[in-house]
C-alpha cells in the first residue's frame, strides 16, 4: 500500500519562506492562493491584464501583477492555467523571467509528461495535484479540514523538492486529510483515463443510453432523468463513504441482486477492452496530440462536441427539473449560459 503522509510528514516553514507565484486564478489557482495566504505565505497571482479575475483576487486581498512580474518575484511558481494555453504561457511569460534557482510547480503532469514543456535543469519541477476542484479545496480549508493531493518531483534540482513540495501540499491544506508520492507519468496516465473511461465519459454517456433507452420504450423523460441521472449522486455519495460494498448494502436486495446479474450484461468484457485501447492512446500520447492539435485549431472538434452534448434531450429534462424542485445550482458559469466558461 502506498504511504500516506500527513501533517508531522510535511514542514509548512520551507512554503513560508518563500514568495510563491500562482498563475491563474480559477479553479485551483483561487484555492491555492487563498489557502497559502491563510498559511501565512507571500503570495503574488499572476494574470494577464485585463483578466476579469484580477479585481477578485485583489478583493481577497492579493497582490496581484501581470504574469512576467508575477514570476520574477516568485520563489515557486506554480502553474495553474489550462494545458492547452500552459506551454504557449511558459515560452513567453514564465520561462524568460524565472529565477536561477526558482521552482516550477503544477497541479496536472500533462505538458511535462508529453514534452511540450521541458525546464531548463537548474530548476526543481514538482507537483501537487489536489484530487478534488478548487472550490472544495478552499471550503475543506475554511472548514478545518483538507483534500487529499498526490505529490511528485520530476527534476529535484535543490535536492529538497520533494521536501518543497510536502510542504506547499501542507500550504493548501492537503496534509490534513493525506497526500501520496508519485510521478508526473503515473498521475497524468491515471488521471486521462479515469476522466474518459469512467468519471466523465463512461458516467456521461452510460447516463445518456440509460435515459434513451427508457425514453424510446415510451417511459417519460422525467421518469427517466431521476432513475438513470438524479440518483447517481446518492449511489456515488455511499461509494465516496464505503466503497461499492457499502452502496449494495445499502440499496434493497432487488437492487443488489440486480447489480450482480444485469451489470455484466451492460459494462461486459468488451467495455474492459475498449478501456485498455483508450489507455493506449494516452500512454502513447495519440490523445494528447489529438487534444493539442484540435486546440490549436481554435477547438473546432471540441466545440463541435460539446454542442452536440449540451442539446442531449436530457439536457432540457434536467434543468425543468432542478428548478421545479429547487435543486438550482448556485453556480451560474454553467447554469444560466450567460457567464463565460
Amino acid at each position: 500500500m502506498a504511504e500516506i503522509i500527513y501533517d508531522d510528514g510535511a514542514d509548512l516553514a520551507l512554503i513560508e519562506s518563500k514568495t510563491v507565484a500562482i498563475i491563474g486564478y480559477g479553479s485551483q489557482g483561487h484555492a491555492h492562493a487563498l489557502n497559502l495566504k491563510d498559511s501565512g505565505v507571500e503570495v503574488v497571482v499572476g494574470l494577464r491584464p485585463g483578466s476579469s479575475s484580477w479585481e477578485k483576487a485583489e478583493a481577497a486581498g492579493l497582490t496581484v501583477k501581470d504574469v512576467p512580474e508575477a514570476v520574477a518575484a516568485g520563489d515557486v511558481v506554480m502553474i495553474l492555467v489550462p494545458d492547452q494555453v500552459q506551454r504557449h504561457v511558459y515560452s513567453e511569460q514564465i520561462a524568460p523571467n524565472l529565477k536561477e534557482d526558482a521552482a516550477l510547480f503544477f497541479s496536472h503532469g500533462f505538458n511535462i509528461r508529453y514534452g511540450y514543456i521541458a525546464p531548463e535543469a537548474g530548476h526543481d519541477v514538482c507537483m501537487v495535484a489536489p484530487k478534488g476542484p478548487g472550490h472544495t479545496v478552499r471550503r475543506q480549508f475554511e472548514e478545518g479540514r483538507g483534500v487529499p493531493a498526490l505529490v511528485c518531483v520530476e527534476q529535484d534540482a535543490s535536492g529538497r523538492a520533494l521536501d518543497l513540495a510536502l510542504s506547499y501540499a501542507k500550504g493548501i491544506g492537503a496534509t490534513r486529510a493525506g497526500v501520496i508520492e508519485t510521478t508526473f507519468t503515473e498521475e497524468t496516465e491515471t488521471d486521462l483515463f479515469g476522466e474518459q473511461a469512467v468519471l466523465c465519459g463512461g458516467v456521461s454517456k452510460l447516463i445518456q443510453y440509460g435515459f434513451e433507452t427508457l425514453v424510446e420504450a415510451g417511459y417519460k423523460p422525467e421518469m427517466a432523468y431521476f432513475e438513470v441521472c438524479h440518483e447517481l449522486k446518492l449511489i456515488v455519495d455511499l461509494i465516496n463513504e464505503g466503497g461499492l460494498t457499502k452502496q449494495r448494502w445499502s440499496c434493497s436486495d432487488t437492487a443488489e441482486y440486480g447489480d450482480y446479474v444485469s451489470g455484466p450484461r451492460v459494462i461486459g468484457p468488451q467495455v474492459k477492452e475498449a478501456m485498455k485501447e483508450v489507455l493506449a492512446d494516452i500512454q502513447d500520447g495519440t490523445f494528447a496530440r489529438r487534444f493539442i492539435a484540435d486546440q490549436d485549431n481554435g477547438g473546432l472538434e471540441f466545440k463541435a462536441l460539446r454542442m452536440e452534448n449540451e442539446s442531449h434531450p436530457i439536457e432540457k429534462t434536467g434543468q425543468k427539473l432542478r428548478a421545479a424542485f429547487g435543486w438550482t445550482s448556485v453556480d451560474a458559469d454553467y447554469t444560466d449560459g450567460s457567464a463565460a466558461r
